[in-house]
């Protein structure tokens, strides 16, 4: 997670934009090879900063479609092909060869141990300690910088993993203990420092806890993955490490279990979609690269599954489109609209979270008891334009650089976006709700001294309530709660940042001398979902 409220923002490499030569607006229509007469495409997308060519290459839309998947082979950036908005995202971030993380980017680790924070003075005090320990990575050489991120785990340890360590306590112990292991699951675990410290502070203050304790780490870099083992295997041996996306995950989980993303999901693929101002249909975005490595943008009508799919979650939930209400209501209104001289036919770009999507529906298919504990940005400052866009920068010269558009040279910019939460978490009750495609698993479930073998669940509720409560999940079959009736789960519930670490935090361990708390003032634009 980058810093959000302080003067240190994360500090990320950024080179001067790619080049940009091509025409950022295509025409939805594409050529078939049966064309033998060249006809004039009639669905035209003008919409352009730079150029009002209405044409598109067609040698772009032709281009071979490509996945990230299929990139992670690669060594070096491919060209002649295109593929959807996610896939680039995903390629410049992940690619093993060439990609932002495995390559760039460096946690802010100190080996010191943490902050004195009571005896330090002010904020600003604090800020230059921080700086100092940035300092110890040294200054850039020529070409792009390292890049050097802090996240409040890193500057508030241990403080800041204890609090999450008491959150995820406090509820086994209400809901499972004795009668459950305590399970954890961790996405994005950086350098470890979260898990060490939450089971360092289980195997101190809760050891009948901490005997019963698994915790497993899914993580995508396998150098990430090599750090967390040699940290956190010989000193806890609870401690399993998969060098795996969460993508890709395969297993089962039939136990009631915390899984736990902080600090990861800003770096989530988003798929780029225009709405046409005279139909309102979606398009989805395509993003081509030539011989050359020059990009392009072109569209068409929505045919990715992932994206549908989230479309259709979103219709269910009335999260409509971001335009303006009065051209949502007036056919005649946009017409006229679209008429105007130089006007766009297509809306801003909109950038929708398809891979936070992914996240949810494993959730439900392979940890239908799990409880999500998830914390990132709900606003970012210097977005590229258009709705829910990201921040793509980095450091070139020992200097942060924003860009303006998402088209940059894979591997040397990060890209992270802003998550609206509580359209998070209206999508991921709406996703748990839905039936489990049971086609597709393969672990049976097993039984449990909570579980019963009865007949559905649904009978039972039915018998204790007419009206089931609106904050509770429906029970699932099989499962009861701690008081033995058909009752489920609580539904998520949004906290601003401050909120959270007020109900969970020792808020004495980082309070500076004139009463400041950084670990509550900082970080403002985050939340949690929980």
């Amino acid at each position: 997670m980058r810093p959000a409220s302080i003067g240190l923002a994360r500090s990320l490499s950024k080179r001067p934009c790619s080049r940009l030569g091509l025409s950022s607006t295509f025409s939805s229509f594409s050529p078939t090879r049966n064309d033998t007469v060249k006809r004039k495409p009639t669905d035209k997308i003008n919409y352009n900063d730079i150029s009002f060519n209405e044409d598109p290459n067609v040698e772009h839309v032709k281009y071979r479609p490509v996945t990230a998947n299929e990139l992670e082979k690669h060594s070096v950036p491919p060209r002649k092909v295109k593929m959807l908005v996610r896939d680039f995202i995903e390629d410049s971030l992940y690619n093993p060869h060439y990609g932002y993380f495995p390559k760039q980017a460096v946690i802010l680790d100190s080996p010191a141990e943490s902050f004195d924070f009571p005896s330090l003075r002010t904020a600003v005090e604090f800020q230059e300690e921080v700086a100092q320990r940035y300092s110890a990575y040294g200054s850039d050489q020529e070409g792009p910088g390292r890049q050097i991120w802090h996240t409040p785990t890193e500057l508030f340890k241990p403080w800041y993993g204890q609090a999450v360590a008491q959150c995820l306590v406090s509820e086994y112990l209400l809901k499972y203990f004795p009668y459950e292991d305590f399970v954890i699951y961790e996405i994005g675990a950086g350098n470890g420092t979260l898990a060490l410290n939450i089971l360092d502070y289980i195997r101190d203050e809760y050891p009948e806890v901490y005997d019963r304790t698994r915790y497993h780490i899914a993580e995508i870099s396998g150098r990430l993955a090599k750090i967390q083992r040699k940290r956190l295997c010989s000193v806890h041996n609870c401690v399993r490490v998969e060098h795996k996306s969460v993508f890709h995950w395969n297993k089962r989980e039939t136990a009631p279990c915390f899984f736990i993303a902080m600090e990861v999901v800003d770096n989530f693929a988003h798929d780029m979609i225009r709405y046409d101002l005279r139909t309102l249909q979606p398009k989805q975005a395509w993003i081509s690269i030539d011989g050359e490595g020059d990009f392009g943008v072109h569209y068409t009508r929505v045919t990715d599954p992932l994206i549908s799919s989230l479309l259709s979650v979103r219709r269910q939930l009335s999260h409509g489109p971001p335009i303006s209400p009065m051209l949502k209501a007036s056919p005649l209104l946009r017409k006229a609209f679209v008429n105007l001289p130089f006007a766009p036919n297509l809306s801003k770009p909109e950038f929708i979270p398809t891979r936070l999507l992914n996240l949810m529906l494993t959730l439900r298919n392979y940890f239908p008891r799990h409880r999500l504990l998830l914390s990132d940005f709900s606003s970012l400052p210097d977005t590229i334009p258009g709705y829910n866009a990201p921040v793509v920068q980095t450091r070139f010269r020992n200097t942060t650089v924003a860009c303006s558009t998402i088209l940059v040279k894979q591997g040397y910019f990060d890209i992270f976006f802003p998550t609206n939460f509580e359209q998070l978490r209206d999508m991921y009750e709406f996703v748990l709700a839905e039936p489990v495609d049971s086609s597709k698993l393969s672990t049976a479930s097993r039984s449990l001294p909570l579980t019963t073998n009865a007949s559905s669940l649904s009978l039972g509720s039915a018998f204790f309530s007419s009206q089931y409560p609106s904050n509770r999940r429906p029970p699932m079959d099989g499962v009861v709660s701690a008081s033995g009736l058909p009752v489920g789960e609580h539904k998520s519930s949004v906290f601003t940042h401050a909120e959270f670490l007020q109900t969970y935090a020792d808020l004495s361990k980082t309070r500076l001398r004139n009463g400041e708390n950084p670990m509550l003032d900082f970080y403002q634009n985050v939340k949690f979902l929980f």
